[in-house]
């Protein structure tokens, strides 16, 4: 039996990615595409938790795109911890001179008008675990990307693995087993997914992890 090829976003989606503001490699990005290819089929809108400036955004509105569904993306777009001021991923250019805040909003928009996707993205400006609360439905792909605070990153996966309809996909970023790698937040709730029994494991590509809901709970 012949594998089935790996799907990939056009070269234009995958430019746009590319040239967006953010920090996700494309070997990392393609496999976020392929899983939201996929968890599009159910149907359910395909949710990210963590926007910055869209540049994962853009993959997983393709995808919607093509499955007919929609990308939901939920930020406070005020940046988290690692990205104020003093703070190694700090960048000036999306600070609001007016408020002297953080403000990643608007260059967000700039990148889904730029890749043509607006029509299939619904930005909520909102803290994930407020904006979870009033989170009724179920949806076919959750994203982990937001805070890596063992506090944002455990109210993430609180608040939004419940969400992951039956068959349906929970990825989380920037997991590294090794701390010298990267902070531990996120590894932490990786394992506690796999350790509930409600998730296995269905890929890893580099710090990107793709799991099945398999079971209930979280």
């Amino acid at each position: 039996m012949v594998a089935s090829p790996i799907p990939e976003p056009a070269p234009k989606v995958l430019a746009a990615f590319e040239a967006a503001k953010g920090f996700m490699p494309v070997r990392e990005g393609l496999a976020l595409y392929a899983a939201a290819e996929e968890a599009g089929r159910l149907g359910l809108p395909l949710l990210e938790v963590g926007t910055y400036c869209g540049r994962s955004t853009v993959l997983l509105a393709d995808a919607a795109r093509a499955a007919g569904t929609v990308a939901v993306t939920v930020d406070h777009h005020r940046g988290s911890e690692e990205q104020q001021p003093g703070w190694e991923y700090h960048d000036p250019a999306v600070v609001d001179p007016e408020v002297g805040l953080m403000d990643t909003l608007p260059t967000f928009r700039r990148t889904l008008h730029a890749a043509g996707l607006e029509p299939y993205v619904i930005a909520v400006v909102g803290r994930s675990p407020q904006v979870a609360r009033v989170w009724a439905g179920e949806v076919g792909l959750v994203f982990v990307d937001g805070g890596h605070t063992d506090e944002h990153a455990t109210n993430d996966y609180e608040g939004w693995a419940p969400r992951v309809a039956d068959g349906g996909l929970l990825v989380i970023h920037d997991v590294f087993p090794d701390p010298a790698d990267g902070g531990q937040a996120p590894y932490r709730i990786y394992l506690r997914a796999l350790e509930s029994g409600a998730f296995t494991e269905v890929s890893v590509t580099d710090s990107l992890r793709v799991l099945r809901r398999t079971g209930p709970g979280i």
